[in-house]
């Protein structure tokens, strides 16, 4: 079912006559727009009116005296002419223990029904008090989409260039990379680019996604993830890495009108340090996406409010942002002890979260690790909600000489001068951490007496290495067991 517009919401909310309307938006003045908008469609127009709690309310021509109290804006309301839309922007946080005004305004609704007049209370946040939650209407307007964006960047490269974006890819690749932002976050980020310079070029998409960054770090539980990875820097893993590329041309909008299934997500589990932190930062830079890491531990810290609510606002902005990867990082630590039948935080989110993964119709690639599977529900597995399910194993011989081989060339050692089938040989059972930690140690010791990385240097440290594999045997052989027949293996 194709969603509504934030006007075509509002016009419904009108016909069905609720006095009461919650927008919840960031966008104060988008929102005033649309309303004006939707006023002035009427055979006979209808006045609108802004409140604000420094100024008090006002009308297209001034302000009207003696209104900045709550209380007694209500009551002009309730008295003033016949029709009228009334945008409270400051009075949805007005609202809270405040038993007086809550019963005003239930009072207000009462009062208009049935009338042409409507309340529209504005708020980035929802603040709606138990006692009104029958009488209030929210309606969510999200952040503009491409059919907004796409004019806001024709005035810009119009007033820069003198000229709009002709290409498709590129106009599409800016559009998309400026989801996530306000009409005036995307305003003030093209006069920062655009700003002397001569011309228009494809870096100008890289340089958008890095001013997501700001996004996510006033939103605090996303954390933006600079693409500075490659295929080339993952060291085996040959299955994962083909079914990675063969999704690269998929992720797009052209591909779904092909008919093509966008793919929604994976889930990789593996022994600490065998590289899934990794793998997801690849898919960034192959799938050319922005990548944003979810931390579970962060959302049930209270931090960030009620832990369902942080959950789902970082949904929402994730949906925002797209297209977009949501990297949910030890995912099982925030879906310990979901049972069947309980009532807990955990349980509503991992519902939450199994609803969206299912009917989910945005462009969000979910990339989920977890170092203890087991520890999830087995309806969190199945198939429809991840398309595979990836088993990363501790790397074989040929593996770990091809991820010695990726971490010697970032040092710039000369690989002829190093065995690499026998240091392959002399690091059984070592993860790529591990491996990756040897080189570096290495490294350190060489640079200390003035000389340069060797195969000496290298050894000494891997004989004085006791792997993660030695002191937790059992635990790994069980995860091993239990990936067996559940999970597709990402080297063979």
């Amino acid at each position: 079912m194709q969603r509504l517009s934030p006007t075509e919401k509002i016009r419904k909310a009108i016909i069905a006559q609720y006095p009461l309307i919650y927008l919840l938006t960031w966008e104060e003045d988008r929102a005033e727009k649309l309303v004006t908008a939707i006023a002035r469609s009427f055979a006979q127009p209808v006045p609108v009116y802004s409140w604000t709690l420094s100024e008090g309310l006002r009308d297209a021509k001034s302000l009207i005296p003696a209104t900045t109290d709550p209380v007694k804006v209500l009551d002009f309301i309730i008295k003033e002419g016949e029709r009228g839309f009334y945008l409270l922007k400051d009075f949805p946080s007005l609202l809270e223990n405040n038993h007086h005004l809550i019963r005003k305004l239930r009072d207000t609704y009462y009062q208009l029904r049935d009338k042409l007049k409507f309340v529209m209370l504005i708020s980035p946040q929802i603040h709606i008090p138990n006692e009104l939650s029958k009488e209030i209407y929210l309606i969510d307007i999200p952040l503009p989409a491409e059919d907004e964006i796409g004019p806001v960047l024709d005035a810009m490269t119009q007033r820069y260039f003198k000229m709009v974006v002709q290409e498709d890819r590129l106009r599409s690749q800016i559009i998309a990379g400026l989801k996530g932002m306000t009409l005036n976050e995307i305003q003030h980020v093209l006069n920062s680019l655009f700003l002397g310079k001569q011309m228009l070029t494809p870096q100008i998409v890289e340089q958008i996604l890095l001013e997501k960054e700001q996004i996510t770090k006033k939103e605090g539980l996303l954390e933006f993830i600079y693409p500075r990875f490659r295929i080339e820097d993952v060291g085996g893993y040959a299955v994962l890495k083909d079914w990675l590329m063969k999704r690269a041309k998929v992720f797009t909008k052209e591909a779904a009108a092909a008919g093509v299934s966008i793919p929604k997500g994976l889930l990789m589990m593996g022994i600490s340090g065998c590289g899934k932190s990794l793998a997801v930062k690849v898919i960034s830079t192959l799938w050319n996406l922005p990548l944003f890491r979810l931390d579970m531990s962060n959302v049930f810290s209270g931090a960030y409010g009620p832990p369902e609510q942080a959950f789902s606002r970082a949904i929402s902005t994730m949906e925002a942002l797209s297209p977009a990867v949501l990297w949910i990082d030890e995912i099982e630590s925030g879906m310990i002890g979901v049972k069947e039948g309980s009532a807990g935080p955990a349980s509503r989110i991992f519902a939450t979260f199994l609803t969206w993964m299912q009917e989910k119709d945005s462009l969000v690639f979910v990339a989920a690790t977890a170092n203890r599977i087991d520890l999830l529900p087995a309806e969190f597995i199945r198939k429809g909600r991840f398309d595979q399910v990836f088993f990363l194993d501790l790397p074989d011989e040929e593996e770990r000489k091809a991820i010695l081989s990726v971490h010697l060339r970032r040092k710039g050692a000369d690989l002829t001068k190093f065995d690499l089938v026998m240091l392959a040989k002399a690091t059984a059972d070592w993860n790529g951490a591990e491996l990756e930690t040897a080189v570096h140690s290495a490294s350190i010791e060489a640079y200390n007496e003035g000389q340069p990385l060797s195969q000496n240097y290298l050894t000494k440290i891997i004989t004085r290495t006791i792997p993660l594999s030695r002191t937790m045997t059992e635990q790994i052989k069980y995860i091993k067991s239990w990936a067996h027949t559940r999970a597709l293996n990402a080297s063979k």
